[in-house]
C-alpha cells in the first residue's frame, strides 16, 4: 500500500474527484494517508488582482481549507486518516510541488478526454503532472 497518496480535487467539480476519490480512498487503506488538495486558481493579471481587496488570497485561501475539511468529514469513511492542503498558482506546478512538500508516494488524479480544442493545445492539468511527476501518478477516468 501507499503511505502519502496526494489528491488534488476542485470541489465545485465533481468530475475532479467522483471517480477519483473511492479509488485514493482504496489504495490509502487503514494505515497511510490521504492528502486533499484545493488549488485557487492564478488569476494572471496584475490589473485584475490590484482590484481586488487587500486580503482576497487569504480569505479565498481560507474558505477553501473549510470547504475541504468539511468535504472531507462528509464524504471520507471515519477511519480514514486525511489533512488538507490548499495553494495558490498554477494547477499542475502546485500538484508536483505539494507531493514532493508532503512526501507523497502516489498522485491520484481525475482526468477527462480531450474533447475540446483547448485542451487539445494546451494540455490537460492531468497530463502535465503525469509528464513531470518523480513518483506515481494514477489518471483516473
Amino acid at each position: 500500500m501507499f503511505h502519502n497518496i496526494l489528491l488534488p480535487i476542485d470541489i465545485e467539480h465533481p468530475d475532479s474527484w467522483e471517480k477519483a476519490l473511492p479509488m485514493a480512498v482504496e489504495l490509502t487503506g487503514t494505515h497511510g494517508t490521504l492528502h486533499l488538495l484545493g488549488i485557487v486558481h492564478d488569476i494572471g493579471s496584475a490589473w485584475v488582482a490590484q482590484s481586488l481587496p487587500r486580503d482576497f488570497e487569504a480569505q479565498t485561501l481560507q474558505n477553501m481549507k473549510a470547504s475541504l475539511n468539511s468535504f472531507a468529514a462528509q464524504k471520507l469513511p471515519g477511519n480514514t486518516r486525511v489533512k488538507t492542503h490548499v495553494g495558490h498558482g498554477h494547477v499542475a506546478e502546485h500538484i508536483l510541488k505539494a507531493a514532493k512538500t508532503i512526501g507523497a508516494d502516489l498522485i491520484v488524479i481525475a482526468a477527462h478526454h480531450p474533447d475540446d480544442l483547448r485542451t487539445l493545445l494546451i494540455g490537460s492539468n492531468s497530463g502535465k503532472v503525469a509528464r513531470n511527476a518523480t513518483i506515481p501518478v494514477l489518471t483516473v477516468r
